[in-house]
Parts: C-alpha cells; structure tokens; sequence
C-alpha cells in the first residue's frame, strides 16, 4: 500500500486507519512498514507491546525497522513532539529522503486526558510538517469513544484502509482553526470540592507557597516541584499577558494536586502554546510548554468568562 500519488519526499502526511481486529490491525499496517523496509527508509512502529509484537512477528529483521515503547514516548503530548522530531532530525541527518511511522495514542489517552491527545493529532500537522514523514495512527473502533473519532477525522488529512490512501476531505480542520476552537473542559473530579487555595491576583511566590502548603497528595516531591515550578510560570503568564483579575486555585488528596490559572482574557494568541517551544512569543509561550512538560495533565480551557489553565500532578483519572 502506497500514500496517494505526488506525495512522496514532500512533508508531512498523516493518515488516520481504523480497525476492529488484530487482522485488520495488521492488513493495513503490514503493506505499509514493508514498503517502507524494502525501499530503504526509516520505518518506525510505535505501539503496545502485544500490538507491536504482532508486528514483529509478520516484518523481516532489518536495520532499517525500529519498535520503539510507548509507556515514556506517550507520557505527554509535548514530550511525543520533542522526541519524534529529535528522532526525525537524526533520520534526515543521516541522509533519509523519507521516513515512515504507525503509531498509536494509549489507551489511557483515549477517555479523561484526550483534550490534549486531540491537541496533539491537530498539532504535530504542522509541527513533523518540515520533515519527509507519512505517518499512520491507529484508532481501535471497539474502544475508542465517538467523540473521540469525531476528532481524529477532524485532525487527520488522510484515512487509510486496506484499499489506500483517501483525503479527508469536508472533515478535516486546519490546525489553527481545530486548536483556538473552544472545547468543553470538563472538571477534575476534585474540583468538585471545596478548593484549599483560592487567590486573586497572586505573586508567583505566594502561588508557589500556596501550593506547597495546601499539598495533601503524598506525590514524590520531583512531581510537587515539577508543579509548583508549572504554576509559578503560568501565574506570570497570566499576570503579564492576561486580563486581570487573575484568580488561582487549588485542591488536593491523596494521589491528586491541582491548580487552576483563570485570567478573563482570550489565551495565548499562538494556537499551538503548550504543544511546541514559543520562538520569540512575546505572550508566554515558553511557561505554557514548560508546563505540558511537566505535569501529568494540562487543559487550557477557553470559556465564554476568560481563559483557564488546570495543571494536574498525580493520576488525573482518578476520582
């Protein structure tokens, strides 16, 4: 299986592909990795071990295939960006005219954390676009939610069947429009409780203190640093480039430490703020990616009252 014709060595194409077995999993995968090994080129699988393993099992051993774990690669969507495109600067400095990859979000990104998975298939449209990429990501129908579908049609150029390649056509969004588009956000179970810090306009030392004071969580202290160094960044964001009052908020149990930034401005005018590094952004870009770097979750929520950033250290699935 070929990607459409006019495609190859141009950038980037990103193709979605359903499947509801393992054999169809592997009817499509299978015909597109081995072009890939036959022709020379960097061909990457990025799945679940017994996803992967299926895999291994059909494609001959070639210096040209890599299997790469999922579990750190997909921790956070900024972190997949990072690490692929190093992965993929490497591949072109080597010489590569075209590089391959199937994939797959976990399915743990498939239900509370999808915000920023579908913020991620929107973005990387653009972000892997300066390399010579045709990419596949596998969606299985019989566990991946409806809405969740309805983005990944939204966010992928190309569908991809055991017939070939076809454009998404009517369906697909641009990235900046898909991006800036307000999204429901829905609470973290523990908003539902009163908040421990509820602060207007504070410094972000006293947003720092505020967090550590009201910790209950009994996280490791790198993930309570990580968000208090997270907090500090989006609370100056805030302060600096947001419209005040500036209110900030915090709750925590145990396994659990969240915070919320809410300025009554419209976000960050860069619509891919928190997925790629801010290069020379004068609105606060590079707190923002520190941030999707750093916690476990992050949404950014664009409401009709202002614009809110949660930051969540801990499971953020747990209720």
């Amino acid at each position: 299986m070929s990607a459409p014709a006019g495609t190859r060595h141009r950038g980037y194409d990103h193709a979605a592909f359903y499947y509801s077995s393992h054999e169809e999993l592997l009817s499509v995968a299978t015909p597109f990795l081995l072009d890939g090994v036959n022709a020379g080129e960097p061909t990457v699988v990025s799945l679940a071990r017994d996803k992967a393993d299926l895999l291994r099992a059909v494609l001959p051993d070639s210096p040209h295939l890599a299997f790469l774990g999922t579990d750190g690669l997909y921790a956070r969507p900024a972190t997949a960006i990072r690490t692929y495109r190093e992965l993929m600067a490497e591949f072109v400095a080597g010489g590569a005219r075209q590089i391959r990859i199937v994939g797959e979000v976990p399915p743990s990104g498939l239900h509370d954390t999808w915000d920023w998975w579908a913020r991620y298939e929107s973005a990387v449209n653009h972000a892997y676009d300066d390399f010579p990429l045709r990419s596949m990501c596998g969606y299985d129908t019989r566990v991946t939610p409806r809405h969740v579908l309805d983005d990944v049609a939204r966010t992928h150029p190309f569908v991809v069947s055991a017939e070939g390649w076809l454009p998404a056509r009517e369906r697909y969004v641009d990235p900046p429009v898909f991006l800036t588009a307000a999204r429901p956000v829905a609470d973290h179970p523990i908003q539902r409780t009163p908040a421990l810090v509820d602060l207007v306009d504070p410094s972000p030392v006293a947003a720092r203190r505020a967090v550590t004071e009201a910790d209950r969580s009994g996280l490791p202290g790198t993930e309570i640093g990580n968000l208090v160094l997270s907090v500090s960044e989006v609370v100056t964001n805030a302060l600096r480039h947001g419209r005040g009052p500036v209110r900030f908020r915090v709750w925590s149990a145990p396994g659990q430490l969240v915070a919320t930034v809410h300025d009554r401005g419209t976000g960050p005018a860069d619509p891919f703020a928190g997925l790629l590094p801010a290069s020379n952004s004068p609105s606060g870009g590079f707190g923002l990616w520190l941030a999707h770097q750093l916690c476990s979750h992050v949404t950014l929520d664009r409401g009709a009252d202002g614009f809110t950033v949660r930051l969540t250290a801990g499971d953020p699935r747990r209720s």
